[in-house]
């Protein structure tokens, strides 16, 4: 039977006696069972092991993120797909509760639900918890517990000690159950808010992106600025993502779902404060890209138009003799020259 032993350091966990005081650290716990479901945990954890990442790059970290697996009596245990992970058991360690804790989905809920250990505990860390949330099935183990109940939008229990804590800016995740069927999107929507609220919109996007690329545009109702970012912030956020994804075939389209506009709204405020359309942005970052491997590798022109989001060699080259007045054939040998001298 195959084995999976996810060590500290690969969440992301560190201790945190090596941390500088100032760096807040957030507990995440994800509690498995037998028959969970691996997809859902393993992505939930991985946002916030790419948090911790996209954090310390930063010249000061805000925070960072110690992930732990949990089950009942801790050891291994298997998912659905007989894959086993390491966990922690639920012991006195823990009950001082989390910042946010995952309940985790797959077939086996039902039988987890009906395991007064498993419930008992997470009614326990509920009132001891930020954020309580399932992934997929895993709400069959809250409503078990009494948090939350299937014609409930609120899954996530907050307690008085919590809501002092942190005020208004509580997040209170909302569950839906005919949409939470396994779906990454649903697995990774919770993470990314707490990602969000910690960190920033640009962490989470860039969070999201680096997991699932093209997914900041899906998931803009949950990585959205809830209107706290003025518009000249959307757009220069929209224009970054725009470059960042500009070997991708993406629309202007999609860079306004990113940055929460209608296309119309978007076109005008983008020219206004960029000084140029979405798709004349666009086309100078692939521009840029294709210069850079047309200088730098010995790619064909065709590969290298793929490569660049620029389509197929003819086009490119259509584009080259518009806007350079030259073939990419030509430039190659130009800025190579350049290049020697």
């Amino acid at each position: 039977m195959p084995y999976a032993t996810l060590e500290p350091a690969v969440m992301g966990w560190t201790p945190p006696s090596t941390r500088p005081s100032q760096v807040e650290l957030k507990r995440i716990a994800i509690l498995l069972f037998d028959g969970f479901s691996l997809l859902g945990a393993g992505i939930v954890a991985e946002v916030f092991h790419m948090a911790n990442e996209l954090s310390s790059l930063k010249t000061r970290a805000e925070c960072t993120y110690d992930v732990r697996f949990l089950s009942v009596e801790g050891g291994n245990v298997a998912c659905a797909s007989s894959v086993r992970v390491w966990t922690d058991g639920l012991d006195a360690r823990h009950y001082g509760g989390f910042d946010a804790l995952f309940v985790a989905g797959g077939r086996g809920a039902e039988e987890a639900a009906k395991d007064e250990r498993i419930v008992e505990w997470v009614r326990r860390m509920n009132s001891k918890t930020t954020v309580v949330k399932a992934i997929s099935e895993g709400r069959k183990v809250l409503e078990a517990a009494g948090i939350g109940s299937a014609g409930s939008a609120v899954i996530a229990g907050i307690a008085g000690e919590a809501q002092t804590r942190y005020g208004n800016a509580m997040i209170q995740l909302r569950d839906d159950p005919a949409a939470d069927g396994g779906d990454r999107y649903e697995s990774m929507k919770g993470a990314l808010m707490i990602v969000k609220r910690d960190l920033g919109l640009d962490v989470s996007r860039s969070v999201a992106e680096r997991l699932m690329p093209g997914s900041a545009a899906k998931l803009v109702s949950i990585l959205g600025d809830s209107g706290a970012a003025s518009a000249g912030d959307k757009i220069r956020a929209a224009a970054r993502w725009l470059q960042d994804n500009c070997e991708r075939p993406i629309s202007v389209v999609d860079a306004a779902q990113v940055a929460a506009m209608s296309e119309r709204n978007f076109l005008r405020r983008f020219k206004i404060e960029m000084g140029i359309t979405p798709s004349d942005y666009l086309l100078q970052a692939r521009l840029a890209v294709t210069c850079a491997l047309l200088t730098d590798s010995e790619l064909p022109v065709d590969k290298i138009a793929r490569r660049s989001g620029m389509g197929n060699g003819d086009r490119l080259a259509k584009i080259f003799r518009k806007r350079l007045l030259i073939s990419p054939t030509e430039y190659r040998m130009q800025s190579r020259r350049e290049a020697n001298g």
